[in-house]
């Protein structure tokens, strides 16, 4: 039977980067179950399902636009370094909380840092980059 938008499947998946390194894996773990074309998932792995079958395994490349979508300029801030103090040195690479004025916190990632400013990126960790998934389709419930 293949998969088709509104099926419920369970999904074994390895998420990793052009560089080869794995950012993301369920193998060995709880499968993830969704909805296909429901938007839970990023749109170019909800569309690589349809059409598979239960067992059916698959390596897909989803390019930015239908993953993470591409690095906002406008999500990037310089903020006085005196602004920032979390009681620790802060390095590049750290994510930090970032709490919006309606109360919520969003994950920040320090991409700079000079003498007087520390660079913000508010984007998604993996906006801009091509991804690659190894699929195996275990249930279509």
């Amino acid at each position: 039977m293949a998969i088709k938008k509104g099926d419920r499947i369970k999904v074994e998946y390895t998420g990793s980067l052009e560089d080869g390194s794995v950012f993301d894996s369920n193998k060995g773990k709880d499968p993830l179950e969704f909805e296909v074309g429901s938007g839970q998932i990023i749109k170019g792995f909800d569309a690589a399902v349809i059409g598979m079958s239960k067992g059916e395994e698959k390596n897909i490349k989803i390019q930015s636009n239908e993953a993470y979508g591409e690095v906002n300029l406008k999500l990037i801030r310089k903020v006085p370094k005196e602004q920032i103090n979390i009681g620790r040195e802060i390095k590049k690479g750290m994510i930090l909380g970032m709490r919006l004025p309606n109360r919520q916190e969003i994950p920040a990632r320090v991409s700079d840092i000079s003498d007087k400013e520390i660079t913000l990126d508010l984007n998604h960790i993996l906006a801009g980059k091509v991804l690659n998934f190894k699929i195996k389709i275990l249930e279509i419930l």
